[in-house]
C-alpha cells in the first residue's frame, strides 16, 4: 500500500496509524521531503479532479489569483503541500483524505 502524505500532519499521521492497526504495510511518502513525481500527480488529478488541489491550504491563499488559475498539476508539482492528503493506493483502489469513506474502503 502506497501512502502520500506529510510526517507533520495530524491527519496523516492518524491514518498510517489506523491503517498499520488494520494490518496493512505501508509505502511512505512524504510529499515535502520525498517531493511527488508528475506521473503520479497527474494519475490524482485525473482520479479525484480538482478535489486534489488543498484550496484551504495556506501555500494556497498565498498564490496570486493567476498562480491560482494555472495548470493544478504543474501547481503542485512547484507546491507539493497544495495537494490533499493523504492519497492512500493499494492496487487499482485509491481514496483521498481521511474521512469515514476513507476508513471503510481500508477497513481501518
Amino acid at each position: 500500500m502506497r501512502f502520500w502524505g506529510l510526517k507533520n500532519c495530524d491527519t496523516c499521521k492518524k491514518a498510517q496509524k489506523a491503517l498499520a492497526a488494520a494490518g496493512h504495510t505501508l509505502v511512505v511518502v512524504d510529499v515535502r521531503a520525498d517531493g511527488v513525481a508528475a506521473a503520479d500527480l497527474a494519475r490524482f488529478y485525473g482520479v479525484f479532479g480538482d478535489a486534489i488541489v488543498n484550496k484551504r491550504s495556506t501555500t494556497w491563499r498565498g498564490l496570486s489569483e493567476a498562480e491560482r488559475a494555472g495548470d493544478p498539476v504543474a501547481l503542485m508539482a512547484a507546491n507539493p503541500t497544495l495537494m490533499k492528503r493523504p492519497v492512500v493506493e493499494k492496487g487499482d483502489q485509491m481514496t483521498l483524505g481521511w474521512d469515514a469513506k476513507a476508513q471503510a474502503v481500508w477497513g481501518a
